[in-house]
């Protein structure tokens, strides 16, 4: 069975990705479809001054189950199975390394995430996956 990596970020590009994802599992004939979201972690040592860790922790959480919400509904309505993991850590990072563990075959990701830089052909975290990764990569405009 074939497993795809889809990064998400809450964009409309990568509910675009997950639509692209569902089309190439129906392809496959089956595939397992892995859901990724992926926050930076936070450096300021303001921050952990004043909040504790499980504090940051709820919020990671709550960022993380906001960005796979309209990915997961997409997921839920073409009646498809996936697996959703939330992350903190390096964002392009991350992903190659879940990818890399899990042991899938392919990622499929948006061009343009919702960082503040929208004018960018490629975002920045596509370029760093697509060095850090030798399986394919799909990009989805």
């Amino acid at each position: 069975m074939k497993t795809i990596l889809v990064p998400v970020d809450g964009s409309d590009s990568a509910v675009r990705a997950v639509k692209a994802a569902i089309k190439e599992a129906g392809a496959a004939g089956q595939a397992d479809i892995h859901l990724i979201t992926v926050h930076p972690p936070i450096v300021s040592g303001n921050v952990k001054r004043f909040f504790s860790a499980d504090a940051i922790k709820d919020y990671y959480e709550d960022e993380g189950r906001n960005a796979l919400m309209s990915a997961k509904a997409v997921l839920d309505e073409a009646g498809v199975a996936y697996r959703e993991k939330i992350e903190v850590g390096p964002i392009a990072v991350t992903i190659a390394d879940y990818a890399k563990k899990n042991h899938c075959d392919q990622i499929i990701m948006g061009t343009r995430g919702l960082g503040s830089v929208g004018g960018l052909v490629l975002g920045s975290i596509t370029i760093k996956v697509l060095s850090l990764v030798d399986i394919p990569v799909t990009l989805v405009k």
